[in-house]
C-alpha cells in the first residue's frame, strides 16, 4: 500500500463531485477496483495512476505523497478564440495583483 494514495485518491474524487461508478466509467475499469484503490487494498497500474492523475489534474508525485503540491485550477479554453483566451489572461493578472 501507498501510504497517501487512498486518501488523496477519495479526497480528489469528491472535491470534483464524482461517484466511484462514474471514476471507473472514465478509465474503463470496475467500480470494485475504484473502492480498492480508495481504501488501500489494491494498487494503481502505472497505466490507471497516469490516468487519475489526468482526470484529477495533478501529479503523480502528489497522488503519491511525494509532493504536497495541490492540484493546479485548470480552465477548459476548448471553443475559446485567440482573443477569448487573451481577455481571460488578462482578467487573472488584474486579480492576481488585487
Amino acid at each position: 500500500m501507498i501510504k497517501h494514495l487512498p486518501d488523496r485518491l477519495k479526497e480528489l474524487r469528491m472535491s470534483q463531485n464524482l461517484s466511484q461508478s462514474e471514476v471507473a466509467k472514465k478509465l474503463r475499469i470496475s467500480p470494485s477496483i475504484v473502492s480498492g484503490y480508495e481504501t488501500g487494498e489494491r494498487t494503481p497500474s502505472t497505466e490507471n495512476l497516469l490516468a487519475l492523475a489526468y482526470l484529477y489534474r495533478c501529479s503523480t508525485d502528489y497522488l503519491l505523497g511525494k509532493s504536497n503540491d495541490q492540484p493546479s485550477v485548470i480552465l477548459d479554453t476548448d471553443g475559446l478564440n485567440n482573443k477569448q483566451i487573451k481577455v481571460l489572461q488578462d482578467l487573472i493578472k488584474v486579480m492576481k495583483h488585487e
